[in-house]
Order: C-alpha cells, then sequence, then structure tokens
C-alpha cells in the first residue's frame, strides 16, 4: 500500500495532499491557482500517481505560498508512500518534447535533495501566474521529497510550453523510478542498504 495523507496547516495556507503510488493517473487538484493546478494535472497523469490536493491559501497576497506549501506537502507524501524504498528502480529520466520547448529531467529518490535548474522563461507570466513559482515549487518539492533532482530545458520559445514540458518530464521520470524492479523486489537500491 504505497499511499500517503499529509496535511498541513500554516498562518498562510491549509493544505491536504493524497496519492497513490501504483494508481492510474487519476486527479483531483483544487489550489485555488488555476495554471499551477492544470500543471498538478500533468504530474498525477503523466507520473500514473493518483493525487487529490487541496489548497486554501492566502491568495490576496499572491500565489507564492500556494505554490512552495503544496510542494512541501507532495513532497513530504511522496516520502510517506515510498516508505524504505524497498524494490523500486530509484533513478528516472526523461527528454520530453512539447512544440517548440524540449525538457529534459533526471531524477534520483536518493534521500539527498538537490535542485539543478536550467530553465529559463521568456516572460514573466503565464496569465495570472508568475513563472518564478515553476521553480520554487520543484525546489520545495525536491527538498521535502528526498530527491535529487536537475531540470533542463534544452529549447523553448513558449513559457506555457516549456512550463507543461517540465511538469511532464518530471512525471514521466518520477514514474519511472517509483515502479517496482521485478528483479530487485526485496532490496533497498543502494550499496549503503539504506535511502
Amino acid at each position: 500500500m504505497r499511499r500517503a495523507e499529509i496535511t498541513r496547516k500554516t498562518a498562510e495556507t491549509d493544505i491536504s495532499v493524497q496519492i497513490d503510488l501504483d494508481g492510474t493517473g487519476a486527479y483531483d487538484n483544487q489550489t485555488g491557482v488555476g495554471f499551477f493546478d492544470h500543471m498538478l494535472d500533468q504530474l498525477a497523469r503523466h507520473a500514473l500517481i493518483d493525487m487529490t490536493i487541496r489548497c486554501e491559501g492566502d491568495l490576496h497576497i499572491d500565489d507564492h505560498h500556494s505554490v512552495e506549501d503544496v510542494g512541501i506537502a507532495l513532497g513530504q507524501a511522496l516520502t510517506q508512500a515510498l516508505g524504505d524504498k524497498k524494490g523500486i528502480r530509484r533513478y528516472g529520466s526523461c527528454h520530453l518534447p512539447m512544440d517548440d520547448a524540449q525538457v529534459r529531467c533526471a531524477l534520483d529518490l536518493s534521500g539527498r535533495p538537490f535542485l539543478v535548474w536550467n530553465v529559463d522563461f521568456p516572460t514573466a507570466k503565464i496569465g495570472t501566474f508568475d513563472t518564478e513559482l515553476v521553480r520554487e515549487f520543484f525546489q520545495a518539492f525536491a527538498t521535502h521529497g528526498g530527491i535529487t533532482l536537475h531540470v533542463d530545458q534544452l529549447h523553448g520559445i513558449n513559457s506555457h510550453h516549456i512550463a507543461e514540458a517540465a511538469f511532464k518530464a518530471v512525471a514521466r521520470a518520477l514514474r519511472e523510478a517509483v515502479e517496482n524492479d521485478a528483479r530487485r523486489a526485496d532490496a533497498i537500491p543502494s550499496t549503503k542498504g539504506s535511502l
């Protein structure tokens, strides 16, 4: 049962996250930030992780706290759902094209959080969404999910396409990394014996 439920309440946000790593990519994400919901839907669908997220945040200030705190809670949920990480593939990667954009992701569910982010958006906004928040989300997700996460933009001239390619690339890499390895189903994927 690789499922988790996390609740996180601060003076800025009230969040609940439910995930199932062995799902079909079903999603129901409502954060009050339309573009961000669309990206979370892509993450769930392409990682094949069932995901339900609710966030009530201080959107009268801006979207920052909601986006970052959802990243924190989602990372915590991933850590909880993975447990001791026995039998997972651990690593994942993807080169993902979306029209003009191509984004490469490589990740390691190492327990050693680190983000390498080489993505440049040509605009400061996608609709009303601040493009800098894409990095903020992945920084929080990587930190609290214990993920070594590398995201590199190879091409792209449209900010929406670049952001969506980034979320989808991370999703596909994550799908690969959390999958059970039939050849090593009872083993921790590390010579150290733990992750």
